[in-house]
């Protein structure tokens, strides 16, 4: 068997420092999710097995098909619009919503139209919205001092003295150092942490024209632009040109399985990707698939201890949790606002997009992600697009000076 024979403990580690990352930044994103939903502990610890299996059924099964480290995850962008829903929106109208993008998703990729539907969002508009749903992490850092001035500045000073000294494992000893201030400095205690296996729950579906529209769509747009299209472009920058079809649909079928015990969507990794597909996983490309592996049977670990997780999560203050998402997050936000404030063509536009999905609004039950898009294309379909008519007019009075 190749793998038997391609195995490297560089590889290996590779797979397991990305399902640490994962577990330390974008999982504080799904609490605060969960914390806004007001769902049990029961429920939450479902949560995370079902995103957990997912990332590993679906990275497990790529990277031995195709051979190339592909490292599945959660939708983090996605995860974070849930934040802005709940609780108006019922845990059962958010399972019809991610069955609802799932869909979208595999057709998508059974048609193969990944590439096109790319090109025609306007990436500023898509960057913006991204931007907007995120922002609002950001800010809750700074919120935090208000309440936990101690634990909040202590962990903006880790950070900021990790993301300096070793970039890449930042996010780790953060949550090592943030954990270690809320147990100092706010009393958090870690008695009741202990070894807890999980216990999946089955949650009906429900679908509604607001759950459609104010989660389904947008979690399809936050999921190709922030997760599939960055996720494709490390894979072919690392040199593998591993086309997106296979990917996708893969994904977006286990989406469907996960989703009916509160996982959402599964999508290529962006951020931890690039740990599963650099030198350092191996020197040999055609052996970093190992990491790709690896990754996911240390996320089949993670899914079976849910239970454990949940219980570390849940026994810090919650400030903690939200600031740890946001600091998690600023990386993310820094490289959608760059995107959108890139595209000079349309940036009122993208500014626009901005400002509405920031603003956190519900106008006639739909949330600001939506209302984001659609002011948005509206204002570059206003502002950007050439009027009919008035393009060719242009050409006949260019012709009529060069004659």
């Amino acid at each position: 068997m190749r793998l038997h024979k391609d195995w490297s403990i560089p590889a290996i580690t590779a797979g397991f420092v990305a399902v640490l990352v994962s577990y330390s930044g974008p999982l504080a994103i799904f609490f605060q999710a969960a914390q806004s939903a007001e769902i049990s502990t029961a429920m939450m610890t479902s949560w995370v097995w079902a995103i957990s299996i997912g990332a590993a059924v679906s990275g497990i099964a790529l990277s031995l098909w195709l051979k190339v480290p592909v490292v599945t995850a959660w939708s983090a962008p996605g995860t974070a619009l849930l934040v802005t829903l709940f609780p108006g929106l019922s845990l059962n109208e958010a399972v019809g919503a991610y069955l609802t993008a799932a869909a979208v998703i595999f057709v998508i990729g059974i048609t193969g139209s990944f590439d096109r539907i790319i090109q025609a969002i306007p990436p500023g508009i898509a960057s913006a919205m991204m931007a907007g749903i995120l922002f609002q992490f950001g800010v809750g850092v700074f919120v935090s001092l208000e309440s936990v001035p101690a634990l909040a500045i202590g962990m903006i000073l880790a950070y900021l003295v990790f993301k300096r000294l070793t970039p890449r494992y930042s996010l780790v000893l953060l949550l090592v150092v943030g954990v270690v201030l809320a147990v100092v400095l706010e009393g958090a205690s870690l008695k009741g942490v202990s070894v807890q296996l999980a216990q999946p729950a089955f949650i009906r579906p429900e679908w509604t024209w607001n759950a459609t529209l104010s989660l389904a769509i947008p979690l399809v747009l936050v999921s190709l632009t922030g997760q599939f299209l960055p996720g494709m472009a490390i894979m072919r920058s690392s040199g593998y040109n591993t086309p997106a079809r296979p990917i996708v649909i893969v994904t977006s079928l286990t989406s469907f399985v996960t989703a009916f015990f509160g996982g959402i969507t599964t999508v290529i990794a962006a951020i931890t990707a690039a740990i599963c597909t650099s030198k350092e996983a191996h020197e040999d490309p055609n052996k970093r698939y190992v990491a790709g592996v690896a990754n996911g049977v240390f996320y089949l670990i993670g899914g079976t201890f849910a239970g454990t997780i949940v219980l570390l999560f849940t026994s810090l203050p919650g400030e903690f949790v939200a600031v740890l998402a946001g600091l998690a997050l600023i990386g993310a936000i820094t490289s959608n606002v760059s995107a959108f404030a890139a595209q000079k063509g349309h940036l009122e536009a993208s500014v626009i997009t901005f400002i509405a999905t920031a603003s956190g609004i519900s106008f006639l039950g739909l949330g600001s992600a939506f209302w984001g898009v659609v002011v948005g294309a509206l204002a570059y379909a206003l502002l950007h697009r050439p009027l009919p008519g008035l393009g060719r007019r242009a050409e006949r009075a260019q012709a009529r000076k060069s004659s």
